[in-house]
């Protein structure tokens, strides 16, 4: 008769009583105390979990965003590139996680959709500050935080700082013009729009890829990153058409016709733009 494997046979440590257990590490205990569903429908629990996972994998977003800023403007490329390349990683998670929401039908969300109250994901101040780092910025969207004065800060200091993409303007401009370089005032407050400066700059670095290579590869990587963005704009609308259907969102929105209409927002236009142009 086989034996059961017994992994202390390779030098597996089997007891924790003494010393960091991965348990600990991640502080599970209370990662898994946090799923607290309000009904006794069964689906609520995939809902709060994707929820809870999805903001988690955004405060990695936010972390990496805020790196990659800090690493630009230190001049660090490389790191650059691969924290705006964890990002879209990110985005492509977040991505799939729709198709496991997916599985839940209209029936199964009527169970507990009263229970959430105004409560909505609109309201979710790490997407908020993903979209005021990446240049959509809309003041008032920090209505919704004022309840937390700390979230609410937090928000409007970034709105007092360029967007990630007006520092990677400041950077086109200076690499191909020199520190003395003049370039569009970065609207602090406001959505930003396409500047045709900005866009011909870019298309000097797209037609002369050689000579500023590193410009083509951060408006490359600054494309994958709204690619992937834009995927999971649409991937929420699909999904919430297909589970509600044109009810009004949970807190008050006009819910498939809001984010319909955020499928028009363009974080980086110029690059966009530009294709018809080559």
């Amino acid at each position: 008769m086989t034996q059961a494997y017994d992994p202390s046979t390779d030098g597996a440590k089997m007891s924790f009583r003494e010393g960091m257990s991965y348990s600990d590490y991640l502080h599970l205990e209370n990662v898994l105390a946090q799923q607290h569903p309000l009904t006794d429908a069964h689906d609520e629990m995939l809902f709060v979990i994707q929820h809870q996972t999805s903001e988690l994998w955004m405060k990695l977003a936010v972390h990496e965003m805020s790196a990659a800023r800090n690493a630009m403007n230190a001049g660090q490329m490389p790191q650059v590139f691969k924290m705006l390349s964890r990002v879209s990683r990110i985005f492509e998670q977040l991505n799939n996680a729709w198709d496991v929401l997916r599985t839940m039908t209209p029936s199964d969300y009527t169970n507990f959709r009263e229970a959430l109250g105004p409560s909505s994901g609109f309201q979710s101040y790490q997407y908020r500050m993903i979209e005021f780092v990446l240049g959509n910025r809309n003041p008032n969207m920090l209505k919704p935080h004022e309840q937390l004065p700390w979230v609410h800060k937090m928000l409007s200091d970034e709105l007092t700082r360029p967007s990630f993409y007006d520092d990677v303007i400041r950077l086109l401009f200076t690499k191909i013009d020199g520190v003395d370089a003049e370039f569009p005032t970065p609207l602090l407050t406001e959505p930003h729009k396409s500047v045709p400066e900005v866009q011909a700059k870019w298309k000097l670095v797209y037609e002369n890829p050689e000579k500023y290579w590193e410009l083509y590869e951060l408006a490359e990587k600054l494309m994958d990153l709204e690619d992937y963005f834009r995927r999971w704009r649409f991937n929420h609308v699909t999904t919430v058409e297909r589970i509600i259907g044109f009810k009004r969102g949970t807190g008050g929105t006009s819910g498939v016709k809001y984010l319909r209409r955020m499928l028009d927002v363009v974080l980086f236009p110029e690059l966009w733009d530009l294709r018809g142009d080559l």
